[in-house]
């Protein structure tokens, strides 16, 4: 059995997106980014500056953390909470009208626990139209969050969700249909 070595990691090959004095600046933008004062006008201008891609009428919160601006593509009308941490090492996409919860974590990256050198190992999350995660849920690497999915307070999401579902849970697991009588009509 190989054993874990942390004196042999290596995370050479992995791609930061931009020069090391970038990732500098980032960090010195995100002391105000990521403060207690209120308005979402100026974190999406530093955002943007950054790289991220922002649609229309979206919102960020105060105390916010983004890991890599130029790995996050949002979309229009999305609510991002106050305390979400977005720990994007890979690209993160969120699409319209999404609402990030308060304290949700999205992580894109982890280690290889079976690897002698607890490899890093990274991959993209998407979380699509309509879909709302829940204050302090948790969403991980390589997840796709469908359409209108809900991932309930506090949940752990370590499986694609699909579209239309309540995730509730850790692990989260399937616990209803968000909206029933989609597609019903009803008589008068």
């Amino acid at each position: 059995m190989t054993q874990q070595r942390l004196g042999v990691y290596n995370n050479d090959w992995f791609d930061r997106g931009r020069p090391l004095w970038v990732e500098a600046l980032w960090i010195l933008a995100s002391v105000y980014f990521s403060s207690s004062l209120p308005g979402s006008t100026p974190r999406r201008w530093l955002l943007g500056l950054f790289g991220a891609r922002i649609g229309r009428g979206v919102v960020v919160k105060p105390r916010v953390r983004i890991k890599f601006p130029w790995k996050l593509n949002v979309g229009d009308d999305v609510w991002i909470g106050e305390a979400a941490w977005i720990d994007n090492l890979a690209e993160v996409s969120i699409g319209n009208d999404v609402c990030v919860s308060q304290g949700v974590y999205i992580c894109t990256g982890s280690h290889d626990w079976q690897s002698e050198s607890f490899d890093l190992l990274v991959k993209p999350v998407e979380i699509e139209q309509g879909a709302w995660l829940g204050s302090y849920s948790r969403i991980a690497p390589g997840v796709v969050v469908g359409n209108h999915a809900v991932i309930g307070m506090g949940a752990v999401l370590t499986v694609d969700a699909d579209p239309s579902m309540v995730y509730l849970g850790n692990p989260a697991v399937p616990t209803r249909t968000r909206y029933p009588d989609a597609g019903q009509t009803t008589s008068s």
